[in-house]
């Protein structure tokens, strides 16, 4: 066990060289270079100290709350490794059964092209698509599931937001969406096989899908900060916003269980629950003053457990037809 603990600390390093991370260095020196960018056009009177206050003001970046999110970045990594990283479902189960089932279902069939681009491009943006679809889902859910919505709490309840924000979540929740990802990258080979055969390949850029390359170089840490970036009306109806998705995370009752989606807005659409930016122009980070707890790590960790054992119990209490 203590082996284990030490080679997961060890790995948090990593995060900043690995290009499937949000916290990549590149990606946060995109987001720095938006940043600047931001301040600098829209500062009637520009200056370096100006600048850097805006980065990095003490007030956003010392907060208890960003201290809370620097400390469960550590602490759910080694939850990960010694509670459930074994229990997560994985790819390769669902990608053969799925591959099974279309073929007893429509029968064997040639792949469809050989064509080596499109096969690869084909692929790369499957995967993407069920990726963002499935985020969009289980993000639903969790918002609109009230014994699920209390370990979701846990990420809204930041006060400030920064890049290390996107790591501020309940295990339970972290539980989750590993198990969503083998499901939708399982479900992505599972028809890829059955369309194109087996061999099966991405494009990618330093190991990270393509398409999700592009969706993080362009500014997508801003998303969890204080930079509102917007994109115009005419994107934000296709793409999720850094503006849009700090709409998401307002304390306001108008902006509850909107802006769900991750990359792409059109699930938002689809389901009600898209906002512009323009609609929203200023926003308070948190969850409102009615909810006082996730003040501490004890907080975090133990209070998603008992209000969803209290959703649970009443929602089994029979309920009076009056």
């Amino acid at each position: 066990m203590l082996d284990l603990m030490t080679t997961s600390l060890a790995d948090l390093p990593s995060y900043l060289i690995d290009a499937n991370k949000r916290i990549y260095s590149l990606y946060l020196l995109s987001a720095l270079g938006v940043a600047t960018m931001v301040y600098w056009l829209g500062t009637s009177t520009p200056s370096t100290q100006g600048l850097r206050r805006f980065l990095f003001h003490p007030k956003i970046w010392l907060h208890d709350s960003a201290k809370l999110d620097y400390l469960l970045f550590v602490i759910n990594r080694l939850l990960k490794a010694l509670l459930w990283a074994p229990l997560v479902l994985t790819m390769v189960p669902i990608a053969i059964g799925l591959s099974d089932f279309l073929e007893w279902v429509f029968g064997s069939i040639l792949p469809v092209t050989t064509h080596k681009t499109v096969v690869v491009a084909s692929f790369t943006l499957l995967l993407f698509v069920l990726d963002d679809l499935t985020r969009f889902l289980l993000h639903l859910a969790l918002h609109k599931i009230p014994f699920l919505w209390a370990f979701h709490k846990v990420h809204h309840s930041a006060k400030v937001l920064t890049p290390m924000t996107i790591y501020r979540s309940h295990p339970v929740e972290s539980f989750f969406y590993a198990c969503r990802m083998a499901l939708a990258q399982g479900t992505a080979v599972g028809i890829g096989y059955y369309l194109f055969g087996p061999t099966l390949k991405m494009y990618d850029l330093l190991g990270a899908n393509l398409f999700v390359f592009v969706f993080n170089i362009m500014g997508s840490n801003l998303r969890h900060s204080h930079v509102r970036w917007a994109w115009g009306n005419t994107i934000e109806k296709w793409f999720i916003s850094p503006a849009q998705h700090q709409i998401h995370h307002s304390d306001a009752r108008q902006h509850f269980d909107k802006n769900l989606g991750s990359a792409l807005a059109i699930w938002d659409r689809l389901a009600g629950s898209l906002i512009l930016s323009s609609q929203a122009p200023r926003v308070r980070f948190g969850l409102g003053k009615h909810e006082a707890h996730h003040e501490s790590l004890l907080e975090i960790y133990l209070e998603p457990f008992k209000q969803s054992a209290l959703q649970l119990m009443w929602w089994r209490t029979p309920k009076s037809r009056e």
